[in-house]
Protein backbone atom coordinates (compact mmCIF):
# COMPACT_ATOMS: atom_id res chain seq x y z
CA UNK A 1 0.00 0.00 0.00
CA UNK A 2 1.54 3.50 -1.03
CA UNK A 3 1.32 6.18 1.96
CA UNK A 4 -0.24 9.45 1.28
CA UNK A 5 2.53 12.41 0.95
CA UNK A 6 3.24 14.18 4.07
CA UNK A 7 3.03 17.88 3.67
CA UNK A 8 4.74 19.79 6.28
CA UNK A 9 3.14 23.48 6.67
CA UNK A 10 5.87 25.99 6.97
CA UNK A 11 6.39 28.22 10.38
CA UNK A 12 3.78 31.12 11.08
CA UNK A 13 6.81 33.32 10.68
CA UNK A 14 8.03 32.28 7.54
CA UNK A 15 4.50 32.49 6.39
CA UNK A 16 4.00 36.28 7.08
CA UNK A 17 7.32 36.88 5.67
CA UNK A 18 6.91 35.50 2.76
CA UNK A 19 3.73 37.84 1.94
CA UNK A 20 5.33 40.89 3.33
CA UNK A 21 8.73 40.13 0.98
CA UNK A 22 5.68 39.26 -2.02
CA UNK A 23 4.56 42.61 -1.16
CA UNK A 24 8.07 44.56 -1.22
CA UNK A 25 8.62 42.70 -4.87
CA UNK A 26 5.52 43.26 -5.84
CA UNK A 27 5.97 46.89 -5.12
CA UNK A 28 2.72 47.74 -3.03
CA UNK A 29 5.84 48.00 -0.39
CA UNK A 30 8.31 50.47 -1.89
CA UNK A 31 11.94 51.48 -0.70
CA UNK A 32 11.62 53.39 2.36
CA UNK A 33 8.21 51.99 3.41
CA UNK A 34 7.59 51.19 6.42
CA UNK A 35 6.36 47.79 7.68
CA UNK A 36 4.19 46.84 9.90
CA UNK A 37 5.65 46.63 13.72
CA UNK A 38 5.30 43.87 16.37
CA UNK A 39 2.34 44.85 17.63
CA UNK A 40 0.56 44.95 14.35
CA UNK A 41 1.89 41.66 13.79
CA UNK A 42 0.61 40.15 16.88
CA UNK A 43 -2.90 42.02 16.26
CA UNK A 44 -3.55 40.62 12.79
CA UNK A 45 -1.99 36.83 13.26
CA UNK A 46 -2.45 36.53 16.78
CA UNK A 47 0.69 35.56 17.41
CA UNK A 48 3.75 36.06 20.48
CA UNK A 49 5.67 38.81 20.02
CA UNK A 50 8.88 36.63 19.47
CA UNK A 51 7.03 35.30 16.35
CA UNK A 52 6.53 38.54 15.04
CA UNK A 53 10.30 39.56 15.82
CA UNK A 54 11.25 36.39 13.89
CA UNK A 55 8.97 37.46 10.57
CA UNK A 56 10.51 40.63 10.67
CA UNK A 57 14.51 39.20 10.94
CA UNK A 58 13.71 37.03 8.26
CA UNK A 59 13.36 39.98 5.96
CA UNK A 60 16.52 41.90 7.57
CA UNK A 61 18.59 38.90 7.09
CA UNK A 62 18.03 38.90 3.08
CA UNK A 63 18.93 42.72 2.77
CA UNK A 64 15.15 43.51 2.34
CA UNK A 65 14.90 45.64 5.46
CA UNK A 66 16.51 47.30 7.60
CA UNK A 67 15.67 48.37 11.49
CA UNK A 68 15.84 51.74 12.19
CA UNK A 69 16.19 52.18 16.39
CA UNK A 70 13.05 53.79 18.15
CA UNK A 71 11.51 53.86 14.26
CA UNK A 72 10.66 50.38 13.05
CA UNK A 73 11.68 48.25 10.58
CA UNK A 74 11.58 50.05 6.65
CA UNK A 75 12.09 48.54 3.44
CA UNK A 76 15.87 48.99 1.54
CA UNK A 77 15.34 48.06 -1.67
CA UNK A 78 18.07 49.21 -4.15
CA UNK A 79 18.89 48.18 -8.13
CA UNK A 80 21.95 46.35 -8.04
CA UNK A 81 25.04 47.50 -9.85
CA UNK A 82 26.15 45.37 -12.51
CA UNK A 83 29.81 45.06 -12.39
CA UNK A 84 31.00 43.97 -15.59
CA UNK A 85 34.65 42.58 -14.83
CA UNK A 86 36.28 43.54 -18.11
CA UNK A 87 34.40 45.75 -19.80
CA UNK A 88 35.10 48.38 -16.76
CA UNK A 89 39.15 47.81 -17.11
CA UNK A 90 39.07 48.12 -20.75
CA UNK A 91 41.64 50.33 -22.37
CA UNK A 92 38.82 51.94 -24.45
CA UNK A 93 37.45 53.36 -20.96
CA UNK A 94 39.81 55.17 -19.01
CA UNK A 95 42.09 55.46 -22.10
CA UNK A 96 39.62 57.79 -23.52
CA UNK A 97 39.77 60.24 -20.33
CA UNK A 98 36.36 58.18 -18.77
CA UNK A 99 36.23 57.02 -15.18
CA UNK A 100 36.01 53.09 -14.43
CA UNK A 101 33.42 53.90 -12.45
CA UNK A 102 31.19 54.99 -15.35
CA UNK A 103 30.83 51.81 -16.89
CA UNK A 104 29.38 50.66 -13.37
CA UNK A 105 26.82 53.21 -12.97
CA UNK A 106 25.54 53.32 -16.13
CA UNK A 107 23.95 56.84 -15.82
CA UNK A 108 23.55 56.50 -12.03
CA UNK A 109 24.30 59.02 -9.57
CA UNK A 110 27.56 58.05 -7.53
CA UNK A 111 29.85 60.25 -5.66
CA UNK A 112 33.32 59.51 -3.39
CA UNK A 113 32.04 60.78 -0.46
CA UNK A 114 34.91 59.44 1.91
CA UNK A 115 38.25 60.13 0.59
CA UNK A 116 41.97 59.48 2.07
CA UNK A 117 45.24 59.59 0.58
CA UNK A 118 48.64 59.28 1.92
CA UNK A 119 52.43 57.56 1.89
CA UNK A 120 53.11 54.58 4.31
CA UNK A 121 54.82 51.27 5.06
CA UNK A 122 53.32 48.68 2.81
CA UNK A 123 51.88 45.78 4.79
CA UNK A 124 53.64 42.22 4.21
CA UNK A 125 50.81 41.00 1.51
CA UNK A 126 51.57 44.41 -0.37
CA UNK A 127 55.24 44.65 -0.75
CA UNK A 128 55.23 41.24 -1.40
CA UNK A 129 52.90 41.71 -4.62
CA UNK A 130 53.95 44.62 -5.43
CA UNK A 131 58.16 44.64 -4.57
CA UNK A 132 58.16 47.75 -2.59
CA UNK A 133 58.99 48.95 0.89
CA UNK A 134 56.56 51.71 1.28
CA UNK A 135 53.12 52.75 -1.01
CA UNK A 136 51.00 55.73 -1.87
CA UNK A 137 47.53 54.70 -1.14
CA UNK A 138 44.10 55.97 -2.45
CA UNK A 139 40.99 54.97 0.21
CA UNK A 140 37.46 55.81 -1.23
CA UNK A 141 33.96 55.19 0.01
CA UNK A 142 31.48 55.24 -3.57
CA UNK A 143 27.86 55.95 -2.55
CA UNK A 144 25.19 55.33 -5.58
CA UNK A 145 21.62 56.75 -5.45
CA UNK A 146 22.73 57.82 -1.78
CA UNK A 147 23.46 53.97 -0.68
CA UNK A 148 27.15 53.75 0.28
CA UNK A 149 28.22 49.87 -1.86
CA UNK A 150 31.80 50.17 -1.65
CA UNK A 151 35.40 50.64 -0.30
CA UNK A 152 38.32 50.61 -2.23
CA UNK A 153 42.07 50.96 -1.29
CA UNK A 154 44.33 51.11 -4.01
CA UNK A 155 48.43 51.31 -3.21
CA UNK A 156 51.05 52.03 -5.81
CA UNK A 157 54.85 51.70 -5.33
CA UNK A 158 55.91 55.06 -4.02
CA UNK A 159 58.86 55.55 -6.09
CA UNK A 160 56.75 54.90 -9.24
CA UNK A 161 54.33 57.64 -8.39
CA UNK A 162 55.92 60.54 -6.15
CA UNK A 163 55.19 63.49 -7.12
CA UNK A 164 52.86 62.54 -9.79
CA UNK A 165 48.75 63.16 -10.09
CA UNK A 166 48.32 59.75 -8.63
CA UNK A 167 48.98 61.34 -5.35
CA UNK A 168 46.83 64.07 -5.80
CA UNK A 169 42.68 63.82 -4.85
CA UNK A 170 41.91 64.56 -8.87
CA UNK A 171 43.76 62.09 -10.93
CA UNK A 172 42.13 64.14 -13.88
CA UNK A 173 40.67 61.85 -16.82
CA UNK A 174 40.80 58.48 -17.55
CA UNK A 175 42.26 58.05 -13.70
CA UNK A 176 44.70 56.48 -12.05
CA UNK A 177 45.36 54.35 -14.77
CA UNK A 178 45.57 57.04 -17.64
CA UNK A 179 48.17 58.97 -15.30
CA UNK A 180 50.21 55.22 -15.31
CA UNK A 181 50.43 55.45 -19.08
CA UNK A 182 51.56 58.99 -18.86
CA UNK A 183 54.77 57.21 -16.72
CA UNK A 184 54.99 54.31 -19.37
CA UNK A 185 53.62 52.05 -17.40
CA UNK A 186 49.96 51.60 -18.58
CA UNK A 187 48.02 48.96 -17.33
CA UNK A 188 48.28 45.35 -20.09
CA UNK A 189 46.95 42.89 -17.91
CA UNK A 190 44.67 42.40 -15.08
CA UNK A 191 44.16 39.55 -11.92
CA UNK A 192 41.66 39.88 -9.59
CA UNK A 193 40.55 37.63 -6.76
CA UNK A 194 36.59 37.48 -5.67
CA UNK A 195 35.92 35.58 -2.55
CA UNK A 196 32.66 36.43 0.36
CA UNK A 197 32.94 36.69 3.96
CA UNK A 198 30.73 38.16 6.59
CA UNK A 199 32.19 42.22 7.39
CA UNK A 200 34.38 43.25 9.99
CA UNK A 201 32.59 46.00 12.28
CA UNK A 202 34.11 48.67 10.49
CA UNK A 203 33.14 47.56 7.15
CA UNK A 204 29.07 47.46 8.86
CA UNK A 205 29.74 51.19 9.84
CA UNK A 206 31.17 52.91 6.59
CA UNK A 207 28.86 50.64 4.40
CA UNK A 208 25.85 50.66 6.92
CA UNK A 209 24.87 47.33 6.45
CA UNK A 210 22.01 45.40 7.60
CA UNK A 211 22.25 42.67 10.41
CA UNK A 212 23.07 39.59 8.42
CA UNK A 213 24.60 41.33 4.90
CA UNK A 214 27.72 39.71 3.52
CA UNK A 215 30.64 41.30 1.53
CA UNK A 216 32.40 40.75 -1.26
CA UNK A 217 36.12 41.03 -1.24
CA UNK A 218 37.93 41.74 -4.80
CA UNK A 219 41.73 41.36 -4.94
CA UNK A 220 42.95 43.18 -8.17
CA UNK A 221 46.73 43.28 -9.61
CA UNK A 222 47.02 45.76 -12.64
CA UNK A 223 50.54 44.83 -14.75
CA UNK A 224 52.12 46.93 -16.79
CA UNK A 225 54.29 45.64 -19.79
CA UNK A 226 56.53 42.81 -18.78
CA UNK A 227 54.30 41.64 -16.19
CA UNK A 228 55.05 44.80 -13.38
CA UNK A 229 52.97 45.27 -10.97
CA UNK A 230 51.52 48.87 -10.61
CA UNK A 231 48.44 48.45 -8.52
CA UNK A 232 46.99 46.83 -5.98
CA UNK A 233 43.77 47.34 -5.41
CA UNK A 234 41.53 45.87 -2.44
CA UNK A 235 37.57 46.48 -2.83
CA UNK A 236 35.16 45.89 -0.52
CA UNK A 237 31.80 45.46 -1.69
CA UNK A 238 28.14 45.13 -0.18
CA UNK A 239 26.72 42.10 -1.63
CA UNK A 240 23.24 42.81 -1.95
CA UNK A 241 23.71 45.91 -4.00
CA UNK A 242 26.25 44.65 -6.67
CA UNK A 243 26.05 41.29 -9.68
CA UNK A 244 29.57 40.84 -10.86
CA UNK A 245 29.50 39.79 -14.42
CA UNK A 246 32.45 38.42 -16.48
CA UNK A 247 31.95 37.02 -20.10
CA UNK A 248 34.12 33.71 -21.47
CA UNK A 249 35.01 32.77 -24.86
CA UNK A 250 34.43 28.76 -24.84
Amino acid sequence: MTESPVHHESPIYRRIADRLRDQILSGALGDGDRLPGENALMAEYGIARATARQALAVLINEGLAVPRRGSGVYVRLFRPIRRHGSRRLAREQWGQGLAIWDADARGRSYVVDDFQIQREQASEHAARLLGTAEVWVRRRRYSVDGHPVQLAASQFPADLVEGTAVTLPDTGPGGVYARLGDLGRAPVHFTEEVRARMPLPREVELLKLPAGTPVIVVSRIAYAAEAVPVELNEMTLDAASYVLQYDFDA
